[in-house]
């Protein structure tokens, strides 16, 4: 818990950081981050186009949610799960040369991830725009969405953090599990597309997740029961990571 706080502390340094490593990740390129965004957006075109005609989709509907979904997804979760399992091994130079809290890593690895999923939602704003869809106040509701998202990803870097600093494997198997997660969570295909099996979606952890920030600005307005899974999943994520970080703490450094 004092590591935690003493993190929390020195927000600032970590928000730096991350900034640092941004700039040091696409040192010399003339668009910098914005490479992300504009490989995103011709994916997003792309899929938006050909998955309506698969799907038989009014463009208007889909693309919309489409263009949404695959931000949050792959600059949000997707990319949070991946960095959470380099957080600390990214940083072992650091580690081992300065003695910070080991909670800073977990903040710099969110407030990087952070910079780079706002580059990105300018995507889905200029779909809104060009298809005149109005969010209205409901776009209110996703303030408590990335504030969950914001603690949960802190936890998922020091959980998943922990467990690569000691087994090197598993940094494959999430890579594979994101892939493979991908295609059963509602991402390039909307909900309502199962019908009457709709309702166990909610036992995917990810949907619940990721519909707390995507429903409120696809004016789906605030769902209880989408909220009240998110949550559970998220105690669940709290837990195993503060188990998970006390034992693991004082062995860290040698680990990495």
């Amino acid at each position: 818990m004092i590591d935690i706080i003493n993190g929390f502390k020195l927000w600032r340094l970590a928000l730096s950081l991350g900034w640092f490593d941004i700039k040091l990740r696409y040192k010399g390129s003339a668009l910098g981050p914005l490479w992300i965004t504009s490989t995103s957006a011709a994916m997003t075109a792309t899929m938006g186009v050909i998955y309506s005609s698969l799907f038989k989709m009014d463009i208007h509907e889909y693309l919309p949610f489409v263009a949404l979904s695959t931000v949050l997804w792959g600059q949000g979760i997707a990319l949070t799960l991946s960095d959470a399992c380099q957080c600390f091994l990214q940083a072992n130079d650091t580690i081992h040369s300065i003695k910070l809290p080991f909670f800073l890593q977990a903040l710099r690895t969110i407030f990087r991830n952070i910079i780079i999923l706002c580059l990105n939602l300018i995507i889905p704003i200029i779909v809104f725009i060009v298809f005149k869809i109005h969010v209205g106040w409901n776009a209110l509701l996703v303030i408590p969405g990335f504030i969950l998202w914001f603690f949960n990803g802190l936890a998922i870097c020091l959980l998943l953090g922990c467990i690569c600093a000691r087994y090197r494997d598993i940094p494959q198997i999430i890579n594979s599990f994101i892939q493979i997660i991908f295609y059963i969570t509602p991402i390039i295909w909307l909900p309502h597309q199962l019908k009457h099996h709709m309702s166990y979606l909610v036992f995917n952890p990810l949907y619940p997740l990721i519909e707390v920030v995507r429903g409120p600005l696809l004016n789906n307005g605030f769902n209880s029961t989408i909220w009240m899974y998110a949550l559970g999943y998220s105690m669940i994520i709290w837990l195993a990571s503060a188990y998970v970080f006390i034992r693991a703490r004082g062995r860290l450094a040698f680990w990495i």
